[in-house]
């Protein structure tokens, strides 16, 4: 049985649409979180200090340390609530790539999990980041492959001319 479905991909990809079309699709109610749900809950001085995140002018991202520590005690969390019972929809950015699944299977270990790559051709994904108007410009080009070296997937969605709802369909389909 699917506990957690964890989509990644790099900004602008789609992951935000496909989430809020899977829990229309989905027969039971999911719960969506993601990174910027994260990064939404630290203190706005995580923004502008060098253990927290930064965001260059280029679309890079810097984490440090501190914005490490309250990442794991987000994920141990995020599986908490899948051991008690929510069914949980991830969306996420593996920065590490496989290092950052890494931290994710650990904390998912022994529930089940649908790992999902979200793609997206990086100039489609950069003209959905200008028009969305809330992002580092730079940031989806930057992130649209290396989010996803050395991830293994059970499943791989590409937004670039596919819909938010096909996409998702696909995941429910595989998730049941």
């Amino acid at each position: 049985m699917t506990q957690v479905i964890v989509l990644n991909g790099g900004s602008s990809s789609g992951k935000s649409g496909i989430v809020r079309c899977l829990q229309a699709v989905l027969p039971e109610p999911w719960l969506a979180l993601g990174t910027d749900t994260l990064v939404d809950a630290m203190p706005a001085s995580m923004q502008t200090s060098d253990g927290g995140i930064e965001f260059g002018p280029g679309g890079e991202v810097i984490v440090g340390p501190e914005f490490r520590t309250l990442e794991a005690a987000w994920i141990e969390g995020v599986a908490a609530m899948a051991r008690a019972g929510a069914r949980v929809i991830v969306d996420e950015v593996f920065l590490g790539g496989a290092s950052s699944q890494q931290r994710w299977r650990k904390a998912l270990d022994g529930l089940g999990v649908v790992w999902v790559g979200v793609r997206c051709d990086a100039a489609v994904a950069a003209g959905r980041e200008v028009a969305r108007g809330d992002r580092t410009i730079g940031m989806a080009a930057s992130q649209a492959d290396v989010v996803h070296q050395g991830v293994t997937y059970d499943l791989e969605v590409d937004t670039t001319h596919t819909e938010a709802l096909e996409c998702a369909r696909a995941i429910a389909a595989r998730a049941r």
